[in-house]
């Protein structure tokens, strides 16, 4: 007999890689604050140097701020994914299946319109037990709010 169909989690509902974002957001504000005041300290800087340093401390903040941006919201109207730059609402409708297989680096969802999105919210570099639970946690909700037909259970694909 087969494991029952996990209970969606109550919406709204957001996933995100937190670990990562933490590190990456702490890191972010740490190289700032590192850079800023070396540039501050250093004697030998013009005042033009020191603005450089500063807009490359700013820069460098700027791409890990983007790297920690990624999650994807549900609620009861549909799904939001926020990849790096680009953020997509879809209704559940448009969702066939949620897939994160054997050595994929983030879920990836099968479209209606025949495309496959990836969704970078849930990721299993660091916690491959938490992307798993959160996978089929958005595929539950994908199968009772949408038209997704796999009621497995399963993650995706193969696993």
């Amino acid at each position: 007999m087969s494991a029952p169909a996990p209970r969606p989690p109550v919406l709204p509902v957001t996933f995100r890689p937190t670990r990562t974002r933490a590190v990456l957001l702490t890191s972010a504000a740490a190289m700032f604050v590192a850079m800023t005041a070396m540039s501050l300290l250093l004697e030998t800087l013009s005042g033009g140097e020191r603005g450089s340093f500063i807009l490359m401390a700013a820069l460098f903040a700027g791409v890990l701020v983007l790297l920690s941006r990624p999650k994807v919201v549900a609620d009861d109207t549909g799904v939001t994914v926020v990849n790096l730059t680009a953020r997509r609402r879809l209704a559940w409708a448009e969702i066939l299946r949620v897939n994160l297989r054997p050595g994929d680096p983030w879920v990836f969802l099968d479209l209606s319109d025949g495309t496959s999105l990836p969704v970078l919210g849930i990721q299993p570099g660091i916690g491959k037990a938490r992307a798993i639970r959160d996978a089929k946690a958005l595929r539950a909700l994908a199968e009772t709010h949408g038209t997704g037909a796999d009621s497995s259970g399963a993650p995706g694909g193969d696993g």
